[in-house]
């Protein structure tokens, strides 16, 4: 059966809360991804993606390219073991709404998965 760990990326784009959003948005688009984890010291504090650029350029007052990704991302995300299966990521991510999630191993960030991880490994298999 295959795991997450078959399929996940191993080294995820991170960045600090403080980045901005635009920083972040440059580094999401040269790394051809859809999501940053944002990282202090090693742990794992949120995730900023796409949906959330397009919600901090929205028309809110005080948002913007220049503001930290702290203020937009999701924090405390769910996140999936690197042993789960792909399925189970599956069910994790369309039950949640989510196209990534962080890949934890004993509270350590491993990797990231992806909905395109899971269909590529999907229709390979």
């Amino acid at each position: 059966m295959t795991t997450v760990r078959d399929v996940m990326s191993g080294d995820p784009l991170a960045v600090e809360p403080t980045t901005t959003v635009l920083e972040a948005a440059r580094r999401m688009f040269a790394a051809r991804v859809g999501s940053a984890l944002v990282v202090r010291s090693g742990n794992l504090e949120g995730i900023f993606t796409e949906r959330d650029i397009m919600r901090s350029l929205a028309g809110v007052a005080d948002a913007g390219r220049g503001s930290q990704v702290a203020k937009w991302m999701t924090e405390s995300p769910t996140t999936i073991s690197p042993d789960a299966t792909v399925g189970e990521a599956l069910d994790v991510m369309l039950g949640g709404g989510f196209r990534h999630l962080p890949v934890l191993e004993e509270d350590r960030l491993v990797g990231v998965v992806s909905m395109r991880d899971l269909a590529g490994s999907i229709q390979k298999g």
